[in-house]
């Protein structure tokens, strides 16, 4: 069998080996990477047959797991009639060919893996262009690997380069191309959300946005909040393309929610750069809530994961060394799955909470601590909210929509030519009325 003739598609049958090694960079339990490696491999409809953890002493360059250790995998693919080797690593493009001709079956690493769930889930055309892109960027250098079956191509006189260079050298043209043209349609995709948002910013509604690792319930608690139908599984990245709705909290009578993509460890770094114009939304937000699975063993290591990709995005601030703590976005923590906790562990996580004044615990399946973290958000979204004096002539009718549907209305009176009105705002708030109504302020 060829190995570069299998797809992976649904149904299909894989051994899936997750290798751990010291000097990795990973303090995570290993069941709990073995059973995310499952589900990421049942999120595309792949049937597991055969699982194999891996301690590694050192990892090779040719093959990146032993020798030993490919023997005791050979057996569980020709039993269970496995077409796929799922290595939950990154792997070089050598190492996945080595592999492939040592076990006689198609492998894919962690970052094909991943490629292959997106490119299933993604529903929008700009989504789709990502994936695409992603998946571009994944396969432009490994290329070589694909046209061992070119030697018929050699033809003519003078091809120092070896057999099927020429192709090889057409195909990445090729892709450089379509990558050329898929970052023009995003680019173009991107201004357009720009503007979108400009039109938001000039509404008088706050926007939040929901960040956090995958499978963190993120889309249940989206639906709660809003009650919408977001597809909600238990499934690692059930939602990829983002999705805003209205919601009303607490001495707020409107906010834009927006459910985002699930961050996950070794994010591929081209999905990372592909999806980074959809992640723009989490930049220009007012609030940031990180969704956590408190009760997953690894709560810790996801948290730190996806702090990890916002300071990539700039959300927590400069990465520069420029600018100050202001230029950070508030967040706020809503640990989620308090239902599956044991009472031990749930006394534990109430009691940390407890010390905290930007958390708030909640089951978003059974609907415990919804009114507790509607609370907090409308809380920091109003904490930082400044008294400042406007005034506003009688024709200004839209300014004075604005300021009391933004903000808080301390006091009003009729003086000459207008009003004068002594208001709550949110720095951000307060700056967007100045651009929008300049000298104004009383």
């Amino acid at each position: 069998m060829n190995p570069d003739d299998v797809e992976v598609t649904r149904g299909a049958r894989a051994v899936l080996v997750v290798p751990e090694w010291r000097g990795q960079g990973l303090s995570r339990d290993l069941e709990a990477r073995v059973a995310e490696a499952t589900g990421l491999a049942v999120a595309i409809g792949i049937e597991v047959m055969a699982v194999h953890p891996l301690r590694l002493r050192q990892t090779r360059a040719a093959t990146l797991i032993g020798l030993g250790q490919i023997e005791a995998i050979r057996p569980d693919i020709s039993e269970n009639g496995a077409q796929l080797v799922i290595v939950d690593a990154a792997l070089t493009a050598i190492q996945q060919r080595n592999l492939e001709t040592e076990l006689g079956a198609k492998v894919i690493d962690r970052t094909g893996l991943i490629l292959e769930i997106f490119g299933e889930r993604a529903a929008t055309a700009e989504g789709r262009l990502q994936v695409e892109l992603a998946h571009l960027d994944y396969q432009a250098g490994r290329l070589v690997r694909s046209w061992t079956h070119l030697e018929r191509q050699r033809g003519g006189f003078g091809f120092l380069g070896g057999p099927g260079e020429t192709q090889i050298e057409a195909d990445r043209r090729m892709i450089r191309s379509r990558m050329a043209r898929i970052r023009r349609s995003l680019e173009d995709a991107r201004r357009t959300r720009q503007l979108q948002r400009a039109k938001r910013q000039r509404a008088p509604w706050p926007v939040i946005a929901l960040v956090g690792y995958t499978n963190a319930g993120k889309s249940t608690f989206f639906n709660r909040l809003t009650g919408s139908d977001v597809m909600a599984e238990d499934m690692l990245f059930a939602t990829l393309d983002p999705t805003m709705r209205e919601i009303r909290l607490p001495g707020i009578d409107k906010a834009i929610l927006s459910d985002t993509v699930g961050f996950v460890s070794d994010l591929p770094t081209e999905l990372v750069a592909a999806f980074r114009a959809t992640l723009e939304e989490v930049t220009t937000a007012d609030l940031i809530v990180h969704v956590r699975d408190i009760t997953h063993p690894d709560s810790e290591a996801q948290y730190a994961d996806v702090v990890a990709i916002l300071d990539s995005l700039g959300v927590n601030g400069p990465q520069d060394g420029e600018g100050d703590a202001q230029d950070a976005i508030a967040q706020i923590e809503i640990w989620n799955k308090i239902d599956a906790a044991s009472p031990e562990r749930r006394g534990q996580i109430l009691e940390m909470a407890a010390r905290r004044r930007d958390v708030a615990v909640i089951s978003a399946e059974t609907g415990e601590g919804i009114e507790a973290a509607r609370a907090l958000m409308a809380a920091d979204l109003t904490a930082r909210h400044e008294v400042t004096c406007v005034f506003l002539r009688f024709d200004q009718g839209e300014a004075m929509a604005w300021l009391h549907a933004r903000g808080d209305i301390l006091s009003e009176e009729v003086v000459e030519g207008g009003h004068r009105l002594t208001v709550r705002l949110d720095p951000a708030d307060r700056a967007r009325f100045e651009r929008l109504w300049p000298s104004n302020e009383g």
